[in-house]
């Protein structure tokens, strides 16, 4: 397989500019599911109904889980760009509905310039570390380690909170933040390294999903800061 850091000069800029292209397909098909979701009233039925019961919070990331499983599994063993953009819708749909009550929260009993000021926050940060990913050419893959240990200290801990009631604070936020920013410069390199030109729509699978957390823990940051 020739990867795309591998590949001519036109071939990767192609790559490069439908990955890209479809990152923004895939943000503005989360927004206009979560405008779905707030105008028919979902929003606030899915934030009332995990009110209830942190364990609601703990059923919906496991399903969130088998989705975002499913969603890969079907880019993967794609054999047609329709089961890739399936693969990819699923999980666009999976992310509007998990981030419904965060929304929902923010915009009805938190500052109503935090949404707003957490995308731009977001899409700078998401700027600035794809430009040091791209223009470096340094292969991240050195920073596997870290994320697959991050990821399991994060999801124990945010297990926990749920199980036994306590709250995860700013300095998990920031934590997370960085854990983020992490996962975004090994996964823009690893689609430069380790995809092949023609596997766009799963690269930018993996960017959203970066992008998706990154902007999940500065939503957070700002809402405890203006609470």
């Amino acid at each position: 397989m020739i990867t795309v850091a591998q590949a001519r000069p036109s071939d990767r800029a192609l790559f490069i500019r439908r990955t890209y292209l479809h990152l923004a397909g895939a943000v503005a098909a989360f927004i206009a599911v979560e405008f779905l979701l707030f105008t028919t009233g979902i929003a606030e039925t899915l934030t009332n109904f995990l009110a209830g019961s942190r364990f609601m919070w703990l059923a919906l990331l496991g399903g969130f889980a088998i989705l975002g499983w499913l969603a890969r599994s079907l880019i993967a063993q794609a054999k047609s760009g329709e089961q890739e953009y399936l693969g990819l819708g699923i999980f666009v749909a999976a992310e509007a509905i998990l981030f419904a009550p965060l929304l929902y929260i923010a915009a009805y009993f938190s500052s109503p310039d935090v949404i707003p000021m957490a995308a731009i926050l977001t899409l700078l940060m998401f700027g600035g570390l794809t430009a040091i990913a791209v223009t470096t050419k340094t292969d991240f893959s050195f920073l596997q380690g870290f994320l697959t240990i991050g990821s399991f200290v994060a999801l124990g801990l945010i297990a926990c909170s749920l199980i036994f009631g306590f709250t995860l604070g700013l300095l998990f936020s920031g934590f997370m933040v960085i854990f983020a920013s992490v996962a975004i410069l090994y996964d823009t390199s690893k689609v430069m390294h380790h995809y092949a030109t023609h596997q766009h729509v799963a690269a930018s699978l993996e960017l959203f999903a970066s992008v998706a957390l990154l902007f999940w823990y500065v939503l957070r940051i700002l809402m405890a800061v203006r609470r």
